[in-house]
């Protein structure tokens, strides 16, 4: 039997925004929320917490997604490198630079889609965009 859970996209508009949403699809039954980490995320989606249990079938509908890709694209996700460069004692230099070249030149991947490559990497996910 596959398990649905729905995104809201109608909640999402930037980083912030994408990890409550992500809290409440998911994690309603916790007494933890994950954190604004795209590993957080990953991790969430092999389960054994939150509405995942396991490697069950999992539908997860993401109504807005088309608003979505637009919220999470390239002006944030410059805006989130940028940001990463003003602590450098904390994050890698040289890769955040590398990651704003790409964006710049067009090659590179934006916040929405390396959501989009953490959720196809889960097998057992099926995502319907609405």
């Amino acid at each position: 039997m596959t398990k649905t859970i729905i995104i809201d996209g109608s909640n999402i508009y930037d980083i912030p925004s994408f990890y409550e949403e992500v809290n409440r699809a998911f994690m309603d039954d916790e007494d933890w929320k994950i954190g604004q980490s795209l590993d957080a995320f990953n991790d969430l989606l092999y389960g054994g917490f939150g509405k995942i249990k396991g490697k069950e079938k999992i539908q997860l509908v993401w109504k807005n997604f088309e608003q979505n890709r637009e919220d999470l694209g390239l002006e944030l996700t410059k805006a989130y490198y940028q940001n990463k460069l003003k602590s450098p004692e904390v994050y890698n230099v040289n890769f955040v630079e590398e990651k704003l070249s790409e964006l710049e030149n067009g090659t590179g991947k934006t916040y929405f889609d390396i959501i989009l490559e953490i959720i196809g990497d889960h097998p057992n996910i099926e995502l319907v965009d609405q």
